[in-house]
């Protein structure tokens, strides 16, 4: 049979989603030792079907050192193994005092043609960050809340129009569980997007998925 460009697949892939789930794997090394550990993930679409796995790449100090704000790169390919996405994190600071080196995320979908980016916006009380096309201009804008902790309830970043004020979607980082939450680092996000937005733009939403995950969520006791 006739093998799809990378494009393509992505494309029928995500033309029709406008919800996705990331479901991240449960590292019982992890859990036990209490080491950072590779973090794994399932995609999958609001049937529950995955559609995507994506495994981070980096190195042990990265991930034990440096754990919240480590550079990594995440790869992402569909149930054949054909990479179709490509997260790059490079080691930048994590502070809204140090507002010249904030998070920037690069997104390329296929592997080596840039989709788009994921920027943090400099705010002294919320999570703000932009989406930018491949170009690097502006397309849309995430804002969080004040408190991320999320006791006992899901955490809402609104995915906004560029001036702010409508919200056409959301990154939820669902509560699951006080002892999935105290003895794993393991988390449920969902995605939710108008359908008709662009597939590229969906890719880097994933990718800015990746990023509110390890910036607010990556300690064991997150969600209490």
């Amino acid at each position: 049979p006739q093998t799809l460009p990378t494009p393509t697949i992505l494309f029928i892939s995500f033309k029709q989603l406008d919800r996705i789930i990331i479901h991240q794997q449960v590292e019982l090394l992890e859990a036990i030792l209490g080491t950072e550990t590779s973090s794994k993930y399932e995609i999958k679409n609001h049937l529950g079907q995955r559609v995507y796995f994506a495994v981070e790449e980096n190195d042990c100090f990265d991930r034990n050192l440096c754990s919240p704000i480590r550079s990594f790169t995440i790869r992402i390919a569909d149930n054949m193994g054909r990479e179709v996405i490509t997260v790059n994190r490079p080691l930048r600071c994590n502070s809204c005092w140090f507002p010249c080196f904030l998070q920037e995320l690069e997104v390329q979908s296929p592997p080596g043609t840039i989709a788009g980016y994921v920027v943090q916006n400099w705010d002294p009380f919320l999570p703000k960050f932009t989406i930018q096309n491949e170009s690097k201009e502006d397309v849309l804008k995430i804002i969080g809340p004040y408190a991320t902790c999320g006791c006992f309830e899901d955490v809402d970043f609104e995915v906004k129009a560029l001036n702010e004020m409508s919200t056409i979607g959301k990154i939820s980082k669902y509560w699951s569980g006080f002892v999935n939450n105290v003895f794993t680092n393991t988390a449920n996000f969902g995605i939710q997007v108008p359908v008709d937005l662009d597939v590229r733009i969906k890719a880097v939403m994933i990718g800015a998925c990746f990023l509110i995950d390890l910036m607010f969520f990556e300690n064991s006791l997150d969600g209490l």
